[in-house]
């Protein structure tokens, strides 16, 4: 989906945002490595994501709007995929448990049984099926580019007007991969999550990043100085439906897959998209 996100160095503190990393400890990314599971309560619902892609996940520092503490301290995790997992998590009769992981480290987790799954704004891309199975799709969006609000590509309308643009996206997401279909772009290389792509943004580094529509009016919502670019079908990027997509990754064959999406079953898109406006609205503003 437009959060195919694919989906992620740390901020290095250009950016004060709450967002920016779960904080905590990388435990689980080292577990994963490892192949230990670290799985001992069959009562928990044990969920990675980074805690750094609002308004689907990010960090703060107390428990305001129906925050979940991250394990292993750090401060607490919210967003739109924060409350998906809580409504996974009660559909279950389980505790949720947000386990602070970097994205190159969330497959590895669920494989290893260090997490039961990953609700982080990823995409069932065709690759990543190879690895793990996917829940039904819990949200659809669409791809953008965020751009500062003072720059010639604030009034873009397609992706020709991109030609010589320094464009950017995350790394290891199909967002960095569409960037190729810009004629004439300059593609820099992909950076680790989306604090680093706005910081490298904000200073001028890139003219611009792809991201999903969600991210793009988060973006806009917490810094002034920058807007996204939407595009229709004609002039936009062209990705499968899926890569738009968000599900929830889980083992291979594991019967939780089932579970999860007769939970999802029960959650009107009404209510799917009040969460989202309501995430929107609560993620952190930029100091």
């Amino acid at each position: 989906m437009k959060m195919k996100k694919v989906l992620a160095a740390a901020l290095v503190g250009a950016m004060a945002i709450g967002m920016f990393g779960c904080g905590g400890n990388k435990d689980a990314n080292n577990d994963a490595q490892n192949g230990q599971d670290t799985q001992t309560n069959n009562g928990q619902l044990r969920i990675g994501m980074e805690c750094g892609y609002a308004p689907f996940n990010w960090t703060q520092q107390d428990d305001s709007n129906d925050a979940v503490a991250i394990e292993g301290g750090g401060g607490y995790a919210n967003g739109y995929d924060v409350q998906i997992a809580k409504k996974v998590a009660d559909g279950l009769g389980k505790e949720l448990v947000i386990v602070k992981t970097e994205w190159d480290g969330l497959v590895p987790a669920v494989q290893s049984g260090v997490i039961d799954g990953i609700i982080a704004g990823m995409s069932p891309t065709a690759e990543r099926k190879e690895s793990i199975d996917f829940s039904d799709n819990y949200y659809v969006s669409d791809l953008v580019i965020v751009v500062r609000a003072d720059s010639p590509y604030a009034d873009a309308t397609s992706l020709a007007d991109f030609a010589g643009a320094k464009i950017t996206g995350q790394l290891n997401t199909f967002h960095d991969t569409v960037i190729d279909q810009i004629e004439g772009v300059e593609h820099v290389t992909a950076m680790p999550d989306f604090p680093s792509m706005r910081v490298a943004l904000e200073s001028g580094i890139i003219d611009g990043y792809v991201s999903e529509r969600p991210e793009g009016i988060s973006a806009s919502a917490a810094n002034s100085n920058f807007a996204f670019v939407e595009f229709d079908l004609e002039n936009g990027f062209t990705y499968n439906v899926d890569d738009a997509a968000i599900a929830m990754g889980i083992k291979k064959d594991s019967d939780l897959t089932t579970q999860v999406n007769e939970v999802l079953a029960g959650i009107s898109q009404e209510e799917r998209d009040q969460l989202m406006k309501d995430a929107i609205a609560n993620q952190p503003a930029a100091e």
